[in-house]
């Protein structure tokens, strides 16, 4: 019988950080096989992670990418989430007292906003999040959260993040934002969607609302 795979957790510059952006990718809602960094989910985070090393230069800025032990959700073991809170456990305890970003894509997205509970987490980055109809918002409670979604995504529904931000937006400050004409893959405005997770992120850092850049 074939070992369990475990979670990789990889951290670039800024070491002690002043503060931590972890990057969780998307992935399926069945499956056991382990991820790899070649395949297109962690991809899609790469130019993410690139973006935002550039805009934490100076800033102390520490960006972290979490590689799950499993490809999918697979119900209600909700496979990467303790995966999410292994990494987190393990940045709080390199960067003590450090603020914490999340972001993540569809998947990821989910998994982000399940653990946005943790204690260094500031705020959370969802871009084209899976959220079913009933998925918690409780956690979210004094944390920056933003919602972005293609209005094109025929993978998961745009619909479901209004719905999910309405309900949200009960226990904390929430930012909706639509992209019209963009699909699931986050490739047709790709520099809108970096931009956006890094204004985001630094401007949660920092204290200060940061504007999400024109979709057009």
């Amino acid at each position: 019988m074939a070992p369990d795979p475990l979670p990789r957790l990889a951290v670039r510059d800024a070491a002690p950080a002043r503060a931590v952006v972890l990057l969780l990718h998307g992935g399926r809602e069945h499956g056991h096989e382990p991820t790899t960094a070649r395949q297109p989910a962690p991809l899609r985070m790469v130019p993410f992670a690139l973006a935002l090393r550039r805009a934490g230069r100076g800033r102390g800025l520490a960006v972290a990418t979490l590689g799950y032990r499993h490809r999918g959700w697979n119900g209600e073991e909700a496979s990467p989430v303790p995966d999410a809170r292994w990494a987190l456990e393990r940045l709080r305890a390199a960067h003590p007292g450090a603020p914490i970003v999340l972001a993540g894509h569809s998947m990821g997205a989910r998994t982000a906003l399940r653990v946005a509970d943790d204690p260094q987490v500031c705020g959370v980055a969802a871009l084209a999040p899976w959220v079913p109809r009933g998925e918690p918002v409780e956690q979210l409670a004094g944390r920056r959260v933003l919602l972005m979604h293609g209005t094109k995504d025929r993978t998961t529904p745009p619909a479901a993040t209004r719905a999910y931000a309405v309900r949200a937006s009960q226990v904390t400050e929430v930012e909706l934002v639509e992209v019209p004409g963009e699909g699931h893959a986050l490739l047709r405005r790709a520099g809108l969607w970096h931009r956006a997770v890094t204004g985001f992120v630094l401007g949660c850092l920092d204290g200060r609302d940061a504007p999400v850049p024109a979709a057009d």
